[in-house]
Order: C-alpha cells, then structure tokens, then sequence
C-alpha cells in the first residue's frame, strides 16, 4: 500500500474476510493516528513477519489507479529523487475527493459540434495533420515535434489528431504553459467540438476540482486542458498528449516534487503507450538535439498560414536615441504606434518587468528598498500603493520618507515597469484605448477572457505586458509590436538566457500582422550588434540554434551533458555553509563526474532562508547522475534545521 505521504516504500495491510482488492485500487487505510486514502501497489499472499496488521477499512468504487500509471509514478520518482509517496500526493491532490458527492457530476463527453468550424488545411498543414492521425491510429508511444512558424496553423493541425482519438472513445490531454492561455484556446476547442473542454489548473474552486478529477478518472471527460500538473491525473483511457509552446520554462515545477511538464509529458506517454506531439515555433535545444538523435521525428510548417507574412523586424540602437529623462519609447517607435492607431490597427508592447519600476532608492543616503526575506529588491506597486517582492510575496506600503535616513521625499523609481511604461503611453497618445497584460492585473482565465474579448472586438488599441502576451495568442488586427527592453533577459548566469530570450522576442515579434495585414516588430536594444539580435534581425533560427548548441556542446552543457542543482537552505547562514562544505567533502568521486561548488545561490537568501547551491556536472550518457546523488545523499545526515533540495536538470539557476 502507497500512501501520499513523503515514504519511499508501500506499507503492508490486510484484506479484510471476503473483500477483494485489485492492484490500482483507492483505499481508505488507518495510518498513525489518522486515516488516509492511499493506493494499492501490489497484493501477496506471504504474510508479514510481525504482527499487528492494520487492515483496508473501505474502497473507493470506480476508480482504479492503472498499471501503466503506477509505473509512470515510481519512474517519476526515480527520475527526481523524489518519495514515492509524494509523487503519487500529486496524483491524489484533491481534497475530499474520495467522500460521497451529495450529487452526481453531469456526465462531461465531446462530440463534434453540428456545425464544426473546420478551417481549409494548407497543403503542409494537411501533410502534418494526416502523419499525426496515423500516429494516433498506431496505438503505440511515438513523440513528434511539431515545429512551425508564429501563425502557421499549429493548432488546427493538432486538432485534427484530437478529434481523431475522441472518435476511438479515448481521452485527450492539452497541456498549456499559462493558466490565462485556457481562456482562448477554451473557445476554439468548443467551437471545433461542440463542448467546453475540462480545465485542470490551481485557480479551479475546490468543487470543481473534485469534479473535474472524478470525470477525468472515469473516463467521461474525453478532452482536458490543463497546467503541468494535469500530466499526474489519473486518466481512465489517456490515448494523446500534447504539449503546446513546449520550449515554455513555466513548465518547469521547482517546489515539491522538481520536475520539467515537456519531459514528464514524454515519459508519461511511453509508459502509457501513446503519442506525445510537442508544439512550437522555437522548440527549445533539448528537443532539438533529441530529434537530431532520432528520438523524436519532426514536422514542419514553414509558411503562415493563409498567406499571411511575417513580420519585417527592425532592431533599433538605443544608444543613438536621446530619450528625455524617465521615458523608454523610442522617436522611431512612437512613430510607428502612431502610424498604426492612424490606420485603425493595434500595437502591442512588451517589457518583462512587472510594476512601476524595478528599484527604488534614496537619492540622499543611496539606501536601496530591499526584501527583509530575500536578496532581491522590493518592487513598487504604484497601483496598489505597495511595494511587493516577486520572490517571496512579501509586501509593505509605499513610503515617502526613507527608511535608512529619515529623508522625506528623496525616495525615487528606478527603471521601468508595465505601470509606469503605462503612463508613458497614456501622456504620448491619451486618446488610445490601453489595456495592461500582467500576472498582477490578469488573475484568473475568467479576467483574461474578458481582456481577450475586449482586444478581439478592437476595443483596445494598445496592449502592454510581460512574457504572458508573449505565448500563443492570435490578435487578428495587431500589426505591430515594440519591445521596449531587449536586454533584460540576458541578465544573470543562466546557461539558457540567450536562448529563452531569443525565444521570447522571437514569439513576442510573432504576434504581429497574422491576418493578411502587414506586420512588423521593433525591438530596443543597447547591444544591436550581438548574435542573438543579429539573428533575429535576420530571422536566422537555425544559425542561432547552432551556434548555441557548439557552444553548449564544447561546454559539456545540456543538453549535451547532464546537469544537477543541489539547493541546501536553513535560516542560519553559516550552519547551511558549513553543512554544504562537509557534503562537498563527502561527496563519491566518480570519473566523468565534476562537482561544482559549494557557492552561495544567486538568490542567496529566500523567504528567510539562507542558501547554497552545489552542481553535479555529467556526461550525458554516462547514466552516474541520479544513482550517484541517491547514494551521496543516503551517507549524509543534515541538521534538522538544514533541508536540501534536490533539481534533477535545472532550469533556473537562482
């Protein structure tokens, strides 16, 4: 018997007289002193050395957690280090689930719409729908990257594989980075299948979640759509999963059990089977470098879709603009906003930095507002009146004297955030109707819905956001896009910047003149000259993409190597240092095996606690990272004070 609790191994209990139990069942079990739901992972008939069995108290009738998912659980926790017990959590994470509904959930099915609003394919659009519905008809594990340009008609092409396993009765997963992405893609399912697909994400009511888990694991909700964490549903009859902008670091889980959605998603669809089709018009290396090596098959859609072009993309040299104090918009961007309000067409503009500004300081003592709890500057909020931290939700109200020495008045922004790009925009066109696409003003996919609705009907004429308008939305009358900081991504030590940040203004520049208007991007940058600019300028992917996988394969980075965070945290400093010095020392020494560290973390202090991070560094094929960890950590025996946490192919390297 597995039980959601952080144990790594099931604990034995008897069958009650005349009950009979399968392997997969939910049951209801006394363990310490409460009772708890957990699954059944094996029955025998050798009875235990030692007495005092505890026995089965009740079954929950209807659902049976498979073979093959069971199998993706101790993978799952094999592969991350993680407890068994808190893998298969994830999978019983519904509160009260398992007690008696006080009435039936209305049975949820899909069944084409009687007017189906079924696009013309193109040609290659054809070509990639036909290969992927063979796929589904194969009934065996297969992954394909579906690669395409920003408005190439990805999505209509998946959609013919969809509809091909509902009409064989199975059950369909589509996992989405951003809970806000629901909110469209929810509309096109429906208008393609008649039915309001089964959402599964964090901002679900309590209910609903129960609902929509009982649906999902019997087998009545045939198309779900869902955040990363629907990959640990139980699915009655899961016979596809796609995972759409698979390049997206949102699918990276880093509390709990650490794990990445696109390769758990890959997993998942090997233990299971079936197909997995990732989806995307910059796919990320790991999955490039995975088809180049025969293990995925790629399609590829190199056209817009109906003839539509890309976007001409114009990178502009900010060191050459001579910007009046607290303004971000170049002379060459305005001109372009204007152009295109003149013509009844929407801009959009992105920056990715939440707020009003980023810093904000005493210009008479030089004091800097910090986070009490974290390494990281407090962030001013001008519209709530806070000042918030991004990493640990710590807030505090805006001040007008400083803190450090007493000076009234001589607190002053630094930089820009959406809000105060805002204000800008509104001061240079206040006849412009200007809406603002962040986390903060965009809460739920109900909030985002309204906003979409709103931009689809042309009510707004300019959007400003963060990465969140940078992921899969189709606004048919946006022919520009400005980014006003080009630069912040490559901020920090991450091995991945220059990647997610061409990613980003790649995707981002995709948004403009998807339907039949000329678009065109203008991106802002203080180092025009650098490769990644140059390549955009050029829309030269595959150059990018080479140059980044040499320089990752001379490295020895992933994905031509193997990488592992080990993240030890406590609230005294030199206790967590300490502890990380002896677990360096103490650490196995294999050939072909490097460890880097102990250091401090980039984000050396989080929530109030201290932290440093050591690297195990491997060849890729060489199979020594986790087995090495396991036995490492096994030999180690931390303060209760210290906790470790363990990031099997990191993503973030704060």
């Amino acid at each position: 018997m597995l039980v959601p609790r952080a144990v790594d191994v099931p604990f034995t209990y008897g069958v009650p007289e005349g009950a009979i139990l399968h392997a997969g069942d939910v049951v209801d079990v006394p363990f310490g002193r409460e009772r708890i739901w957990g699954v059944v992972w094996k029955l025998t008939r050798e009875r235990p050395d030692f007495k005092n069995i505890k026995h089965v108290e009740a079954v929950f009738e209807g659902v049976n957690i498979s073979e093959r998912m069971r199998q993706f659980v101790d993978w799952v926790a094999e592969y991350t280090l993680s407890p068994r017990g808190n893998v298969l959590g994830m999978v019983l994470s519904v509160p009260k689930v398992f007690e008696p509904m006080k009435r039936k959930t209305k049975p949820l099915t899909v069944a084409p719409a009687e007017t189906p609003n079924v696009p013309t394919l193109s040609p290659a659009q054809k070509k990639a729908a036909d290969t992927l519905v063979a796929a589904v008809g194969a009934d065996k594990y297969a992954t394909t990257l579906l690669e395409g340009v920003t408005g190439s008609g990805k999505t209509e092409v998946y959609m013919e594989a969809i509809e091909a396993v509902i009409k064989k009765g199975k059950q369909v997963l589509l996992l989405m980075p951003e809970i806000v992405l629901t909110a469209q893609m929810k509309q096109r399912l429906q208008a393609r299948f008649g039915v309001m697909p089964t959402e599964w994400h964090s901002h679900l009511t309590p209910k609903a979640r129960r609902e929509h888990w009982q649906q999902i694991a019997g087998g009545e909700a045939k198309l779900v759509i869902g955040a990363r964490s629907a990959l640990f549903l139980p699915f009655k009859s899961l016979g596809l999963i796609i995972v759409d902008e698979e390049h997206e670091s949102a699918y990276k889980q880093e509390d709990g059990v650490v794990y990445h959605g696109r390769d758990m998603a890959v997993a998942r669809g090997y233990h299971e089977k079936i197909p997995v089709v990732l989806v995307s018009a910059t796919p990320s290396l790991e999955t490039m470098c995975n088809v180049e090596e025969g293990k995925f098959t790629k399609l590829h859609l190199p056209e817009r879709h109906g003839g539509a072009e890309l976007p001409d993309i114009q990178v502009i040299d900010m060191r050459q603009e001579h910007l009046e104090m607290n303004h971000w918009i170049s002379h060459p961007l305005k001109a372009a906003i204007a152009e295109a309000l003149s013509k009844g067409e929407q801009a959009l503009l992105y920056l990715n930095r939440r707020g009003y500004a980023p810093l904000t300081l005493c210009r008479a003592c030089g004091h800097r507002m910090r986070c009490p709890h974290c390494t990281a500057w407090l962030v001013e909020h001008k519209k709530t009146g806070r000042l918030q931290c991004h990493h640990c939700g710590y807030h505090a109200p805006m001040v007008d004297t400083c803190p450090s020495c007493g000076e009234h008045d001589s607190l002053i922004a630094c930089g820009p955030g959406v809000e105060r790009l805002e204000e800008e925009v509104r001061a240079i066109f206040p006849d412009a109707q200007v809406a603002v696409m962040t986390s903060d003003t965009l809460d739920n996919p109900e909030e985002a819905r309204t906003l979409l609705k709103k931009i689809l009907n042309r009510e707004i004429d300019i959007i400003i956001g963060t990465q969140m308008v940078t992921k899969g939305h189709h606004f048919p009358h946006l022919t520009l896009v400005g980014v006003v900081d080009a630069d912040v991504g490559l901020e920090g030590g991450d091995l991945r910047a220059a990647e997610k940040s061409y990613q980003l203004l790649h995707q981002v520049a995709g948004r403009a003149g998807r339907e039949g208007l000329k678009g065109r991007a203008m991106v802002q940058t203080y180092a025009p000259e650098s490769g990644l600019m140059q390549a955009l300028r050029s829309d030269d992917r595959a150059g990018f993409a080479s140059g980044e996988k040499r320089a990752r394969e001379q490295a020895g980075m992933p994905p031509y190597g193997r990488l592992a965070a080990l993240i030890l945290s406590g609230a005294d400093e030199q206790k967590v240092k300490r502890a990380a010095i002896d677990m360096v020392k103490a650490a196995p020494r294999k050939d072909g095996v490097k460890i880097l560290g102990p250091a401090p973390a980039p984000l050396a202090l989080l929530r109030g606690k201290y932290r440093y991070r050591i690297l195990v560094k491997a060849g890729k094929k060489t199979g020594l990272l986790q087995p090495l960890i396991r036995e490492w950590a096994a030999g180690q025996k931390l303060p209760s004070t210290i906790r470790m946490k363990v990031d099997i192919d990191p993503y973030s390297f704060m």
